[in-house]
């Protein structure tokens, strides 16, 4: 049995419930911008996979910041390639390398050959969510996550990290049949995948679709959006009579907010090139926001970071309409913390977002 939430926050704010300030929590949050994980990465064979399969080094991890700062929420440590590599597809880190695929999928019988894993060969990340929940002890929601079907796709089709993404579009192009196939099995292990994740204890999940914002906005339709309402039409959105928001966030998909807004998920988040409060507005609060800080701008003094996020919130503005009704807003950066972020601007950015939208509830 695991503990109760002591502090709710972010959850409320997910469902666009009123809240006491606007909880927050970091893209990529325990990572190498902190020298604890560094350690532990270590002791791990400075391995990034040594520490995504094991259990006990993925809950180390996933606690460390919230052991440095007073964020809202916990996000599984993990990697979004455990899903093709469960599909057979062979995944490595080389030394300073990004990952890599021993078999990718660029033809008509590679695609034919997949089909959804045995969850089983993911049971170290479900194992991971469970130990996490319970060291968690109720201080704050778990969230679990996937790539999306279209950026899994992408690693798939190229094998790996791409700059043009030339392999995964010239199938697109040329055989929208096989990708339709290989979107359509991957999209039903996502959604798999992520109500074991709900299942092992995850409060709420996130699909990442990192790179939907490369496709030509018709792609985009098709190839994209389409794919992630399949996973969201599959997941399990009450568990133990409880609500598990769900986070869609295109990274690139300002252009498209209306249409990812009204997939069904509970939350959209943005990058920092959407201007928050116009966002606010083309949705009118029929979902909650997440976003949208510039990790870049972390890089400045703790007074310039201050100055950005209360700029982010004077943006979105008060959360409570004139009309009585709540908007929804999670604060985070537009995409994941870089490795070489200080610390002390995250502790300003931290307090001040904690700090600042106490005052804006007051005078709102």
């Amino acid at each position: 049995m695991n503990a109760p939430l002591q502090n709710d926050t972010f959850l409320r704010a997910c469902l666009r419930q009123p809240t006491d300030y606007t909880p927050l929590w970091l893209m990529r949050q325990a990572g190498r911008y902190l020298p604890e994980y560094k350690a532990t990465r270590v002791r791990a064979g400075n391995s990034f996979m040594g520490l995504a399969t094991n259990p006990a080094y993925a809950t180390e991890v996933t606690l460390q910041p919230l052991d440095r700062f007073a964020l809202d929420a916990a996000i599984l440590f993990s990697d979004i390639l455990t899903v093709p590599d469960a599909m057979g597809l062979g995944l490595s880190f080389g030394p300073g390398e990004g990952p890599k695929f021993a078999h990718p999928v660029r033809d008509e019988a590679a695609v034919n050959a997949l089909a959804v894993p045995d969850m089983d060969k993911l049971r170290y990340v479900f194992d991971a969510v469970t130990s996490i929940r319970k060291a968690l002890n109720g201080r704050v929601p778990l969230i679990g996550f996937s790539g999306s079907p279209w950026t899994l796709a992408c690693y798939m089709v190229e094998g790996g990290g791409s700059d043009d993404y030339r392999l995964v579009k010239t199938m697109l192009y040329s055989r929208p049949d096989l990708m339709h196939r290989l979107l359509a099995v991957t999209a039903d292990t996502v959604a798999e995948y992520l109500n074991a994740q709900i299942d092992a204890g995850a409060q709420a999940v996130m699909l990442f679709d990192s790179w939907g914002g490369a496709l030509e906005h018709r792609a985009f339709q098709t190839f994209s959006l389409a794919y992630m309402q399949r996973v969201l039409s599959k997941l399990q959105r009450v568990r133990d009579g409880v609500r598990v928001p769900s986070i869609v966030f295109t990274k690139g998909g300002g252009l498209w907010l209306e249409q990812i807004a009204g997939l069904g998920a509970d939350v959209v988040g943005l990058d920092w090139t959407c201007d928050l409060g116009q966002a606010r507005r083309r949705v009118d609060d029929a979902v909650a926001l997440q976003g949208n800080f510039d990790p870049m701008a972390l890089f400045a003094t703790p007074e310039a970071v201050a100055a950005e996020a209360r700029a982010v919130l004077d943006s979105f503005g008060p959360p409570k309409r004139a009309d009585g009704r709540w908007g929804g807003h999670v604060f985070n950066l537009g995409h994941g913390i870089n490795q070489h972020t200080p610390i002390d601007q995250v502790q300003a950015l931290v307090e001040t977002v904690h700090a600042h939208s106490r005052h804006l509830r007051q005078v709102g």
